[in-house]
């Protein structure tokens, strides 16, 4: 009789297997190994650190520090499974202060590439060469404190991987990306980043953001950000935030940072983007670096390999306190954008002081220079739509209020004189600093924006009798939709009424809306209603029957104004929470300085000619 023997089917995985597997969610491409070496790096209290890259990473890697270094037992060490001096017990999970914690990235990069350490704790040094995941040599090295990593032909022994890299531009531009965000989060740290001998990036580590920011983006990008700071029970936010005429096409110019770490997380580029609402185009994206100190039981980083990812335990305070100190910042700011005519505008040049201020950087700055002022006095709103018998305390007491209104304008918006129009669309200003531009629509459609808004948020509404009642036909599931929001129409003071199957019945409408488009404007809101749909909220609601109303009923283009209806805009404009944009974001207003106009006609640095 044969026996059969049964052979075991489970057994344990050969390491530099499970290390190849695991390099599948660590060693994505070659940013990803960037920034496990560069991350190693600053855990070690590296002040300088230096990359540098062979065609884009795909030949050869670089990453050069001046760390605390290691000594030969931990250089070997360091490439084990798991092998990590960051984690020691349970607790120290959820007490993460470092970048790196898994112990995973070394071991993973050694699998997929050849690699070559040298380093030092500043005694003996030790150089040791891994190929394929294989200990090669481990031999003596000089006494140079920091470390140098090197890897070569990422991805050779894995031709699958290898195979999906993208173009040398896409790599270089994945790890641009990732090293101008971590020169950012550490702007105490001297970065610089070379690809075939050309220097890409080099900050120069003096701890200053904005310094950063202006190797990043450039000056002309660093002189139109604005300084801001938060803080509550949890949370401390500083920062630096782009002036809305400062835009890109995407989010990636958000950057959050949080203990140093930067992070993706969803909701708070969310609310940075709607704390912006109205200033800029809703499809485009400002340009903010928000560093976020939180202690660290309050943050999960433990979510995904890459360690970006992260989960707030007290997300709501931390969006409304980001979302206070943005919208506090814009609303005590001039916004107004100046025509850029010179990327390196003149020292000498008498410019007004809300100019000067966006241009702090065009020398080097040795200290932190305050960019802007703060303005602590209140706006204070005037209720128009009840006139009752004033006294002389009362009369006084307006008085002071438009006086306190009128300094806020001007802290804000400086005073203009309206000289002419061209094209019938834009408005020409000036006054003692220079010449302004206002298109006529787009002011118009603030100052009627912010009218229709406070009128909707207003319980004391005024309705109107229609002489004869306006029938609204809709289709069956319009009339659904409309149906279930009745209640919303009627708060706005509208008497709406069922009538027949599918129709429904206007006798009253809000005193607000303009007698001439009353039966367009009620379309145009119940249209609103049933766009929305199953996402009705009242907040959308209100802000896009607030626009549709102010663009339908602005100013149009090639429209004529007299003087004194120009002048009216002008006031009404500057009375605005937000005078800058119009409802969809465009701006209002143009400056140009008076040098910039002399410069146009070639007059600056002529003076002595007659």
């Amino acid at each position: 009789m044969k026996m059969v023997m049964n052979m075991a089917k489970i057994h344990i995985m050969d390491e530099i297997l499970a290390n190849k597997i695991a390099a599948g969610e660590v060693v994505e491409r070659c940013s990803s190994v960037v920034k496990e070496l560069v991350e190693n790096s600053i855990d070690a209290n590296s002040t300088e650190i230096k990359i540098e890259l062979i065609d884009a990473g795909t030949r050869e890697i670089k990453v050069t520090d001046n760390g605390t270094g290691m000594d030969r037992e931990d250089a070997v060490n360091a490439f084990g499974r798991h092998a990590t001096s960051k984690l020691t017990t349970e607790d120290d999970l959820y007490r993460i202060e470092t970048l790196g914690f898994r112990g995973e990235a070394l071991p993973s990069i050694a699998s997929v590439s050849e690699v070559t350490l040298t380093t030092s704790t500043g005694d003996v040094g030790t150089i040791v060469k891994i190929n394929g995941g294989k200990l090669i040599s481990v031999d003596r090295g000089d006494a140079r404190k920091g470390t140098i990593f090197q890897v070569k032909n990422l991805f050779y022994n894995t031709p699958a991987r290898l195979k999906h890299l993208k173009s040398l531009y896409s790599e270089l531009g994945s790890i641009t990306d990732y090293v101008n965000k971590i020169a950012l989060s550490h702007p105490d740290i001297k970065f610089r980043l070379i690809n075939n001998d050309n220097e890409i990036l080099n900050t120069d580590g003096t701890n200053y953001l904005l310094k950063t920011i202006k190797s990043v983006y450039g000056l002309n990008v660093a002189r139109k950000m604005i300084e801001v700071s938060a803080s509550d029970d949890d949370y401390t936010v500083y920062g630096f935030i782009s002036m809305p005429e400062v835009h890109r096409s995407s989010r990636n110019h958000m950057v959050t940072i949080v203990n140093g770490r930067v992070v993706r997380n969803q909701e708070l580029n969310r609310v940075i983007n709607d704390a912006y609402h109205s200033f800029k185009p809703d499809t485009r994206y400002p340009i903010v670096v928000l560093e976020i100190h939180v202690d660290t039981s309050l943050v999960d980083v433990n979510i995904h390999p890459t360690k970006m990812d992260i989960k707030f335990s007290k997300l709501e305070e931390l969006k409304e306190l980001i979302t206070n100190m943005i919208r506090e910042k814009l609303h005590h700011k001039n916004l107004i954008p100046t025509a850029d005519l010179d990327s390196e505008p003149k020292e000498e040049v008498n410019r007004p002081k809300y100019v000067e201020q966006t241009l702090v950087l065009e020398k080097e700055i040795a200290e932190p220079t305050e960019l802007e002022l703060d303005y602590e006095e209140e706006i204070i709103p005037i209720n128009t739509d009840f006139v009752e018998e004033k006294t002389e305390e009362t009369i006084l007491e307006e008085s002071q209020k438009e006086n306190n209104q009128e300094i806020e304008m001007k802290k804000r918006m400086p005073e203009m004189y309206p000289v002419g129009i061209v094209h019938g669309t834009y408005i020409i200003c000036q006054n003692e600093d220079g010449m302004f531009l206002i298109d006529q629509h787009a002011a118009k459609e603030r100052v009627n924006y912010e009218y229709y808004m406070k009128k909707m948020g207003n319980p004391n509404i005024v309705s109107t009798p229609l002489l004869f009642p306006i029938t609204i036909e809709l289709s069956s599931s319009e009339f659904v939709y409309v149906k279930e929001k009745l209640d919303i129409l009627r708060d706005l003071k509208f008497v709406v009424e069922e009538f027949g199957y599918q129709s429904l019945l206007i006798k009253e409408h809000p005193a607000w809306l303009p007698q001439d488009y009353v039966e367009d404007s009620i379309r145009k809101i119940i249209e609103i209603i049933i766009q929305e749909g199953k996402h009705f909220s009242i907040e959308k609601f209100n802000e896009k029957v607030a626009t549709m109303m102010s663009c339908k009923h602005a100013i149009k283009a090639n429209q004529y104004v007299d003087m004194k209806e120009i002048e009216q805009l002008i006031y009404d404009l500057r009375k605005c929470d937000n005078p800058f944009n119009c409802p969809h974001g465009r701006p209002t207003t143009v400056f140009l300085t008076n040098y910039d106009l002399e410069k146009l006609f070639k007059r600056s640095g002529f003076e002595n000619l007659k």
